[in-house]
């Protein structure tokens, strides 16, 4: 089993990734799904530090704007629109003092709405009931070899529901809450059902939007992925996202298309 992290803190807002962080893409760059975990974890310490607001993390969205370079990073947080029951907080992360992640999540207040809480798909198979599948033979890169995935079925083209798992820290040495640490595996969805073979066609992601209609539980994430290719070079990937409970937000991701 797998033993360390994807990123080591170097200051208070400066992380260093190891090398379970490398990309699938390219192995000299960073995977984008612990690094947007690192995001919501350093958006998470910006809000502690005005408790009692009563607020929850209910939609982020992720602009990729550059390379994203197996170097140190830093993560700069604001409000940008305070408030009692909706806030809005950016964060953006900078290599070698260079932005290449802008994120905005909105913050909304918590209330007991069980009465009229519905709509929701059925829960996903549990993942103990399921056999590993070795994704690591389609794409290179540490994260990719750190992951546990458990599909319900064999992966097919443009079509794949699995349950995604680490055994890896987000970051050395301190506590994460339960959503980083699940928002950490979303962007492998662009993964797990791949149309055409990595080695004949690129179509990495520029963008992650995550909506939430309830906060995530467990260790494991659960994506439910449809991806879609169009005639002139641009893609789709949508997801239902699970916990063990069943659907809790969904997620889509932009692709650029091009032969490798």
């Amino acid at each position: 089993m797998n033993t360390g992290s994807y990123y080591e803190r170097t200051d208070d807002h400066r992380y260093k990734p190891t090398a379970h962080a490398s990309g699938a893409w390219s192995t000299d760059e960073v995977h984008f799904s612990p690094l947007g975990g690192l995001i919501v974890h350093a958006i998470d310490r910006h809000l502690a530090d005005r408790p009692g607001t009563g607020l929850l993390l209910s939609r982020i969205s992720f602009d990729i704007l550059g390379r994203l370079a197996l170097d140190e990073c830093e993560i700069r947080v604001e409000t940008i629109r305070p408030g009692r029951t909706i806030e809005l907080v950016e964060a953006v992360a900078l290599i070698a003092d260079r932005p290449v992640v802008r994120a905005r999540a909105w913050c909304l207040a918590s209330g007991d709405t069980d009465a009229v809480a519905g709509g929701a798909a059925d829960r996903l198979t549990a993942p103990e009931a399921l056999a590993p599948w070795a994704m690591a033979d389609v794409w290179p890169g540490g994260y990719i070899a750190s992951i546990d995935v458990r599909p319900l079925a064999p992966p097919r083209p443009g079509r794949t529901t699995a349950w995604i798992s680490t055994p890896l820290d987000l970051v050395a040495g301190e506590p994460v809450s339960t959503l980083a640490s699940y928002i950490a595996l979303v962007d492998t969805a662009n993964g797990i059902a791949v149309r055409q073979q990595p080695g004949a066609w690129t179509f990495p992601n520029v963008d992650l939007t995550i909506h939430l209609h309830r906060q995530p539980e467990g260790r494991w994430t659960g994506l439910d992925t449809t991806v879609v290719f169009g005639p002139t070079g641009q893609g789709i990937t949508s997801t239902v996202l699970h916990d063990i409970n069943g659907p809790v937000g969904q997620a889509q991701q932009i692709l650029t298309v091009r032969p490798s």
